[in-house]
């Protein structure tokens, strides 16, 4: 395979060299790897994406008859050792774990001839990269230089949920093995186009912050006290109490495959508030009157503290971007994802004296049926667990939409996969929401995802006047290519 640095003596093809396995194999197949590589005097350098991976199979049986002699190589291990372990893992027999972070930078210069002439250094990397640059780097440690080596991949089928979507379980068999790298590789650039679309939102929005920035400095200089009280009374602004007439709760999905909508949520907040206040400026509306709250659900592997995370409300949005900083997509492990514990939090929020106005609800998977919350809180602590916390009384969704429809609240569904269409349209239709399909993974879908939220904000705050809202809205801001 050439390198991007020019000719390479690396031995890989990624049409048979990326293989995925199932769990009870996985660490089977990383060992049955080790002894082949050295069963041909070679040496192998294992990267596994975090330390705990790497310990678990460190400690694992499959590699006990061979432990004593396995290095590792991860953050904890201390600089002298460290410089000692790299030097040895370019030597024959040499088995060495490392962690993603060893995959940029370090160098195993390979100077053992015996070495080189068995094949050199063998990379094994038993993840799949979010971004290709580090995928490149660490397939890097080995044939440097022009020298002999080669690489693989061994996955782990269920942590490619992440890249395939929470519908991991039906795509995988459809792909066939030697399209494997070419499937995972366009579906993880089809992440990359949405994160960058995401990207490009939020530096247009920080340019025009960045300018008032500039116009206020030189209004300072100038002394244009007008213009410094307009700009300080604007970054100062609290919320306005007596005319909040929109009150929305952002409900999201951060289970493993939600890392391009969490990331797209982060960087187009900004553009969402400001531009809802424009439209309701330029409609003669208060400008200030909507709050919103984020929040994400999981599902009950994530135990008390990971089902549910909320932030608080807000009328600025540089406080729900730092929420969303701290925000990490994981757990889910099945398919159905814990709703109810999203929209029965929901209904606590409306027991405030304000209440809530709406919910927008944003997933790629369907609510659980009862029988699935019972086994899922029963293996993930059971009912003795979940009595001690604010979870003690089991719920569904269904309970929980009639709740809001008996409330007037609307819930507008907007799914990322077909296989939560039914349950969103269900739950959309229940409480007179909107339901549409969300297509995230794409370069327009932060683009998206700011009409959405945007829209509905304005159709509730406008009040009578929301649709002219959204009309002035889609006239500014709607390319002619998105559809809404």
């Amino acid at each position: 395979m050439s390198s991007v640095f020019g000719s390479s003596n690396r031995t890989y093809n990624p049409t048979t060299d990326v293989r995925v396995v199932k769990e009870s194999e996985y660490f089977m197949e990383i060992r049955g790897e080790i002894q082949i590589v050295c069963n041909a005097s070679r040496a192998i350098l294992v990267f596994f994406e975090s330390e705990e991976k790497l310990i678990a199979f460190y400690n694992s049986s499959e590699l006990s008859s061979i432990k004593q002699d396995v290095q590792i190589i991860m953050e904890k291990v201390n600089v002298k050792e460290r410089e000692l372990f790299i030097k040895r893992a370019a030597i024959v027999g040499s088995v060495t774990l490392l962690t993603r972070t060893f995959g940029r930078g370090t160098d195993f210069m390979c100077r053992n001839q015996q070495l080189l002439l068995n094949g050199g250094i063998h990379v094994l990397q038993t993840f799949f990269s979010a971004e290709l640059s580090e995928e490149y780097q660490i397939m890097g440690r080995g044939a440097r230089q022009g020298d002999r080596g080669s690489y693989r991949m061994i996955l782990l089928d269920k942590d490619l949920e992440w890249v395939l979507g929470s519908m991991w379980k039906e795509e995988l068999p459809k792909i066939s093995s030697t399209t494997l790298y070419e499937a995972l590789n366009k579906a993880r650039s089809a992440r990359y186009e949405s994160k960058c679309g995401a990207k490009d939102l939020n530096i247009e929005q920080c340019k025009c912050d960045h300018k008032a920035s500039k116009d206020f400095m030189a209004a300072l200089s100038a002394r244009n006290m007008n213009v410094v009280k307009n700009f300080l009374s604007e970054q100062n602004k609290g919320a306005n109490i007596i005319n909040v007439s929109s009150r929305t709760v952002l409900l999201m999905d951060a289970t493993g495959s939600m890392s391009t909508l969490l990331s797209a949520a982060k960087e187009t907040v900004c553009t969402m508030f400001e531009r809802a206040s424009t439209v309701l400026k330029e409609k003669g509306l208060p400008n200030d009157a909507f709050q919103m709250q984020f929040v994400v659900y999981r599902d009950y592997d994530c135990k008390e503290d990971g089902i549910l995370q909320s932030s608080s409300w807000e009328t600025k949005p540089g406080n729900l971007r730092s929420f969303m900083e701290k925000i990490s997509a994981k757990g889910g492990g099945d398919y159905e994802e814990a709703i109810e514990i999203g929209l029965w939090h929901a209904l606590q929020q409306n027991e405030q004296p304000d209440g809530i106005s709406q919910i927008i609800l944003i997933g790629d998977a369907p609510a659980k049926d009862k029988s699935a919350i019972t086994r899922d809180r029963q293996d993930n602590g059971g009912e003795a667990y979940w009595s001690k916390t604010k979870f003690i009384t089991p719920t569904h969704y269904k309970q929980e939409v009639k709740k809001l429809k008996a409330k007037n609240i609307p819930v507008h569904s907007f799914y990322l996969a077909a296989g939560a269409k039914r349950n969103f349209e269900e739950i959309a239709s229940e409480t007179l929401g909107r339901c549409e399909s969300l297509k995230i993974q794409s370069s327009q879908g932060a683009e998206l995802l700011t009409h959405f939220v945007t829209e509905e904000v304005l159709r509730k705050t406008a009040g009578d006047e929301g649709n002219a809202a959204v009309e002035l809205y889609r006239k500014k801001y709607v390319r002619t290519t998105f559809t809404s």
